[in-house]
């Protein structure tokens, strides 16, 4: 995440300055963070005053927050409309992720995929480092959808998808499961799972007997889509950038 911060000549800056330019608070209460122990540069607690830092590589937690390091990589949330592929280029014509980013500058790339008739929270980003932890199953990175299925859901139905549910390439582990709505012709439910495998949220809840109507990722870890407008892009928040680079070990 690119901040205009002004270095020294040999590429470092003030630890408390790099806090009160990062917008962390004013350099007198940077300073008093300091010294009352609630910053940690590389897993070590600095209470010296005018130590020097290097913005770009230098991992800086104030009261155990991430700050995210100085870097050219863009980090952003994308409310993907339903019929646009999640890809950068289509052979067939369609609408892709491409025609959304157009007035971007960078070369950006998904952290993940939706399918094409799934809306909702995408993360693009020209990082590869930290898309290929994102999308990782190993890093078991959680992801809230929230469908809209067919008939009613039965009581013993959020009870058996948390018990785990098989389907042809395997199990399915669900983490958390609600019912937000069920009428007698539809529900609409919401699953929290990690994996990312194709269509896994419409394999599941088909597996179930309850076919998906329509479908939207409202959350990708602790990045909530919110209130973003369909077809919309925002940046990243310090705050959430540091979250996430936390959760994947960078």
């Amino acid at each position: 995440m690119t901040r205009d911060i002004a270095v020294d000549d040999d590429g470092q800056i003030r630890l408390q300055k790099l806090l009160a330019q990062s917008g962390v608070a004013s350099r007198r209460r940077c300073e008093e963070l300091m010294l009352e122990g609630e910053v940690e540069v590389d897993g070590e607690v600095v209470t010296r005053l005018g130590t020097k830092v290097d913005p770009r590589t230098a991992v800086i937690k104030v009261s155990g927050k991430r700050l995210p390091p100085i870097s050219d990589h863009v980090y952003l949330v994308l409310n993907k409309p339903r019929g646009v592929v999640s890809t950068m280029s289509d052979p067939q014509g369609r609408r892709t992720l491409s025609d959304l980013v157009a007035d971007r500058p960078e070369r950006l790339f998904h952290v993940g995929r939706l399918d094409t008739d799934t809306s909702g929270l995408l993360l693009l980003t020209n990082d590869g480092d930290f898309a290929h932890r994102m999308a990782h199953p190993s890093f078991e990175v959680e992801k809230t959808y929230v469908a809209e299925v067919a008939g009613k859901l039965a009581k013993g139905t959020v009870a058996d998808l948390l018990a785990g549910v098989t389907l042809d390439d395997g199990a399915v582990r669900v983490r958390r499961a609600r019912v937000i709505a069920s009428a007698a012709d539809k529900s609409i439910i919401e699953l929290v799972i990690h994996e990312g495998r194709n269509r896994i949220v419409r394999r599941l809840l088909d597996q179930v007997g309850h076919p998906v109507r329509q479908l939207s990722r409202t959350r990708f870890g602790p990045i909530e889509l919110g209130t973003l407008r369909s077809g919309a892009i925002r940046e990243l928040s310090h705050d959430e950038l540091g979250q996430l680079l936390e959760l994947v070990g960078m």
